[in-house]
């Protein structure tokens, strides 16, 4: 990346991180995000979720430092020779997912996820869900405890402990997985072309409520979810030379 003469240094509010964002802004300076060339985020992968959000109608990359307990999306951290770490880092761009969720009240909900878009059961007996892809239905009913969709950068997280596939970060696919899929019994899901809409229907919800999840922004009693793919929306992310997201998927698969 070009130059990284302004830094800002955002935490999460832990104290190891905090600690680390007063110690680095002594070393190089402290900028707001809005006058930053690149943003360093201090935390774990949630945080850099969250980070990402905030920031996204900025142009400056984000660069994540781990001081949490996960850090599929961090960088190790370093105080020493930040400037050329982030001047020699590698860009990876990642378009979000788009949900609308309506709920049984009729009211909509919108937001955008870079991991993935859940729904999940909120009751004491299993959801029942229609699936729609681009329109036309495909499943008419899935009995599950839930369901997600995907992009390649998420495919390692909740996507992955619920038995859907780890996806290359250059391919044009989304995955759709079932989360304790009961009938069909061996159904583990689908790939799909990056431009799908998905839309799942919610049988019966208010006998078998359901919340749909965007990257932890939660909608309860939901009557159906729409899920697409935002290219409007870039996400800039910095990784160490060697250490990018795709060797990061490569790798996880032979764990």
């Amino acid at each position: 990346m070009p130059a990284a003469r302004n830094i800002a240094f955002l935490a999460s509010d832990t104290e190891l991180a905090l600690e680390a964002k007063d110690r680095l802004e002594g070393l190089y300076g402290r900028f707001a995000p809005e006058e930053a060339d690149v943003i360093v985020a201090l935390g774990g992968d949630g945080f850099m979720l969250s980070t990402l959000h905030a920031t996204q109608a900025l142009q400056a990359p984000v660069y994540g430092m781990n001081r949490g307990t996960v850090g599929f999306l961090m960088n190790a951290y370093r105080e020493d020779d930040l400037v050329a770490r982030l001047e020699a880092a590698e860009e990876e761009v990642i378009n979000p997912l788009h949900m609308r969720a309506v709920r049984v009240d009729g009211s909509t909900h919108e937001a955008l996820a870079i991991n993935e878009v859940s729904l999940l059961r909120a009751g004491p007996q299993a959801a029942k869900l229609r699936i729609y892809v681009d329109g036309r239905l495909r499943m008419e009913e899935l009995v599950c405890d839930g369901a997600l969709v995907c992009t390649p950068a998420g495919s390692t997280a909740y996507n992955y402990s619920a038995h859907g596939p780890i996806l290359p970060i250059g391919a044009d696919v989304l995955a759709v997985t079932a989360v304790a899929a009961f009938r069909p019994r061996r159904w583990r899901g689908a790939l799909l072309p990056k431009t799908a809409i998905v839309r799942f229907e919610v049988i019966d919800p208010d006998k078998r409520p359901v919340m749909a999840d965007a990257d932890s922004r939660s909608v309860r009693d939901v009557a159906s979810v729409e899920i697409r793919t935002e290219p409007a929306v870039r996400h800039r992310i910095l990784f160490d030379p060697g250490h990018g997201l795709e060797e990061r998927l490569i790798r996880e698969q032979f764990v």
